[in-house]
C-alpha cells in the first residue's frame, strides 16, 4: 500500500518533549493525528511498557496506512469531526497534532482536565495566528516550550510542575 505524503524534518521536532513524557509515566496514551515520527515510536512505546494508546485522525488515508499497527493495546480510530473523538477521560499523555490546525485548541482545552502532559506541536509564536494557542495556554498551571528547533513544540500540564521536566 502506498500514500503520498508531504514529509519534512520539522514533522519531527514535538518528539523531544513527547519522547520524555512517555519516559516520565505508565498509563494511557491519546494521540490525535498519526504521524511518521510519533505513530511508529507511540506504538512501539506503548507495546513496550503494557500500556493503551489510542490514535484517533480524520483522514482515512493517513489511518489505512498505519492499520498494520493496530493491536489490543493500540486502537486507531477514524473520525469524521474532532467532536466524535471520545477523548474526555484521563490520560498520562496526549499529543496534539491533528488537522485542520485551527482545531488543536479545542481538543486542548477539552483535554486540560484531564490529560497529565499534552504536547502541542507548532508552538512557535509565530505560528499563533493559525494555531490560536494563547487562547488555551491560560487554562493550565504549567507550560513549557521546547525550543530546541526553529519548530517549537510545547507541553502543558494542570498537574505537574514542568520546572525539570527536562
Amino acid at each position: 500500500m502506498s500514500i503520498n505524503m508531504r514529509v519534512s524534518r520539522n514533522y519531527g521536532t514535538h518528539l523531544g518533549l513527547l519522547i520524555q513524557a512517555v519516559n516520565k509515566t505508565s498509563g494511557p496514551i491519546l494521540e490525535l493525528g498519526v504521524g511518521i515520527f510519533s505513530t511508529p515510536y507511540l506504538h512501539y512505546a506503548a507495546i513496550s511498557s503494557g500500556r493503551q494508546l489510542v490514535s484517533y485522525d480524520n483522514h482515512r488515508g493517513w489511518l489505512k496506512f498505519f492499520i498494520p499497527y493496530q493491536s489490543l493495546s493500540h486502537q486507531l480510530i477514524l473520525v469524521r469531526g474532532w467532536d466524535e473523538a471520545d477523548i474526555e477521560r484521563s490520560w498520562d499523555v496526549a499529543l496534539v497534532d491533528h488537522s485542520p490546525g485551527e482545531r488543536r485548541r479545542q481538543e486542548v482545552g477539552r483535554l486540560a482536565s484531564y490529560a497529565k502532559y499534552i504536547i502541542i506541536h507548532d508552538a512557535n509564536e509565530k505560528d499563533d495566528r493559525e494555531y490560536h494557542y494563547s487562547e488555551i495556554y491560560p487554562l493550565f498551571k504549567y507550560r513549557k516550550v521546547w525550543d530546541k528547533d526553529a519548530n517549537s513544540a510545547a507541553i502543558l500540564s494542570n498537574f505537574d510542575d514542568l520546572k525539570d521536566f527536562y
